[in-house]
């Protein structure tokens, strides 16, 4: 899953508002392999069924879900290894003044809020019956 932000002008007072949308790839990555780092281009976020093209060969739609209460977005970045200084008296104080780091201590990551959310972009594989209906809509 992944976060996107989508800006919409608002004409009350001339300001531009930012909503973030989570778009949610979950039932498409059992059927295609999608790298990391693969370009995509997002289109037609103000529609009721976005369009997401993924490194020019896959297709999907999207279609929006309020979220069930808040749901809120993190970034998470490598954290500092926490140090530790001994500062105490101690009988035998062998590492006076000195910062000491625990080899045994595992990663830690530091989470920062984002932003929240109210709604979900769920993608599934367009399928030729899709751009079918899409093109009868556009007719009538």
């Amino acid at each position: 899953m992944e976060a996107d932000l989508m800006h919409r002008d608002n004409q009350e007072d001339g300001a531009e508002e930012e909503d973030y949308v989570l778009l949610d790839l979950d039932a498409v990555f059992a059927q295609v392999d999608i790298s990391p780092d693969a370009p995509y281009v997002l289109s037609g976020l103000d529609t009721s069924e976005p369009i997401l093209i993924i490194d020019d060969k896959v297709k999907l739609i999207g279609k929006y879900e309020d979220t069930i209460g808040t749901c809120f977005v993190f970034s998470e970045n490598e954290a500092a290894p926490l140090v530790q200084e001994e500062t105490g008296p101690s009988e035998a104080n062998l590492f006076a003044g000195r910062c000491i780091v625990d080899p045994n201590q595992a990663p830690t990551k530091e989470v920062k809020p984002v932003a929240q959310l109210q709604k979900i972009l769920k993608f599934r594989l367009l399928m030729d019956e899709d751009v079918q209906d899409a093109n009868m809509e556009s007719k009538t």
